[in-house]
């Protein structure tokens, strides 16, 4: 979905992360081997740091049938500046818990329609994403999501 979104709106995607399920990339095949993608494959570090840094706006999507446990990488990607756009299938999902206004925009797609549909919606949620200040995205992410107070809360808390 997002690389087709990317595809609609003349854009490069840098995807990172692992393949978990070879199958549905082979089935895709074309989308991912398309000249607007790059597979960086899962990064770490500085290099995950810089990636989530120099994007214009950050896409998180999951397939329709995964309920999401948790995102860390919301938090990464705000303190990063970088504004994110996260389709959903549904409501009350990590990325209504992590995103507001004036860090990302959020787009509820059905999941009875097609991808062609969802990647439309998607394309529109990039576009307004690209409009927030990555300043004030990183002043959020750094408030909201600061890794010390975060470890601080969990450690304090017994088994």
């Amino acid at each position: 979905m997002a690389v087709r979104a990317t595809q609609i709106l003349g854009r490069r995607i840098q995807i990172v992360g692992p393949v978990f399920d070879e199958a549905y990339v082979r089935r895709h095949e074309r989308l991912f081997h398309a000249d607007h993608v790059e597979r960086a494959g899962e990064l770490g570090g500085p290099a995950k740091t810089a990636a989530l840094r120099d994007a214009s706006v950050f896409v998180y999507t999951s397939a329709r049938t995964y309920v999401e446990a948790g995102a860390a990488v919301f938090g990464e990607s705000l303190r990063a500046g970088t504004p994110t756009a996260a389709p959903t299938w549904r409501r009350g999902t990590c990325a209504e818990a992590a995103l507001c206004d004036r860090t990302g925009v959020i787009t509820v797609a059905d999941p009875d329609e097609d991808d062609e549909a969802a990647a439309e919606l998607l394309a529109l949620a990039i576009e307004k994403a690209e409009s927030l200040e990555h300043t004030e995205v990183q002043e959020v992410g750094v408030h909201r999501f600061d890794p010390a107070r975060h470890f601080a809360a969990m450690s304090t808390r017994p088994c």
